[in-house]
């Protein structure tokens, strides 16, 4: 589940000033995720300031937890933490999940001058150490790069973005594409949108390589507003329902 809801969180590899950050210290983003006909799951998004060793860098914490009949049968707690710098590079990554009995914690330091990474596995007590891609992002720390490099303007229809990846002790390399804007219907009212398309792996959790496309705010917080995913089994949605301190308007489309 914690897969589908952070693999559209993709960026192309491009500094921003922090004053231009799309986003702010204490900003938080709640969705609502249904599989098929049924609200199976609820996600939080949250950023704060933070100092980690000796730097002052945002703390992202985004958690998953299962709900209803889904919380009786197959219990999912997930968190998800990174520590970004004003460029959007991690410098700490925490994936510790328990779905279903499953469990996996692992916390990976990225070393972006030498560009390698330790990682710490403590559920196998194991530590390793990976050669990375330059600019290399984690799967939480993409979606914040993403939403500060994101032009309104600039933008053309079928125009790709890469993205150089470190995940599950591997380097990936994905593309996005931007398919055009969208006025979607949202709790909120009407709201235009960016819609994107991530080319995904098609394997046992992904029906094919273009079963992902999601939705971000045409403004300046490009915050994920929806997600489709068509799966091996079944389809997922996941919507945005609440969020505070943005920083910058969020904007309502008016009839």
């Amino acid at each position: 589940m914690k897969l589908i809801i952070f693999s559209f969180l993709l960026s192309v590899s491009v500094l921003q000033a922090q004053n231009e950050n799309a986003y702010k210290d204490g900003e938080w983003l709640s969705f609502k995720i249904k599989y098929g006909w049924f609200k199976a799951s609820t996600a939080t998004l949250e950023i704060n300031d933070t100092i980690y060793n000796g730097k002052k860098l945002f703390h992202v914490i985004g958690k998953g937890k299962s709900v209803g009949l889904l919380d009786v049968f197959f219990k999912v707690r997930d968190q998800y933490e990174t520590f970004i710098d004003a460029y959007g590079l991690p410098h700490k990554f925490v994936r510790d999940i328990n779905e279903g009995g499953y469990k996996k914690h692992k916390e990976l330091y990225f070393d972006h001058q030498k560009n390698t990474v330790k990682v710490q596995d403590f559920k196998h007590n194991t530590t390793d150490h990976f050669e990375i891609e330059p600019n290399s992002q984690d799967m939480l720390s993409a979606f914040y790069k993403l939403r500060n490099i994101i032009g309104n303007d600039d933008l053309k229809k079928g125009q790709e973005f890469n993205l150089n990846m470190f995940f599950d002790n591997e380097n990936y390399y994905f593309k996005t594409k931007f398919l055009g804007t969208e006025v979607i219907e949202t709790e909120f009212g009407k709201v235009k949108c960016l819609k994107f398309r991530p080319y995904v792996m098609a394997d046992r959790v992904f029906e094919a390589e273009e079963s992902l496309t999601f939705w971000v705010s045409d403004d300046q917080n490009k915050i994920p507003i929806k997600i489709e995913a068509q799966l091996a089994v079944g389809s997922l949605v996941a919507e945005l329902d609440n969020f505070k301190n943005l920083a910058h308007s969020f904007k309502i489309v008016v009839d």
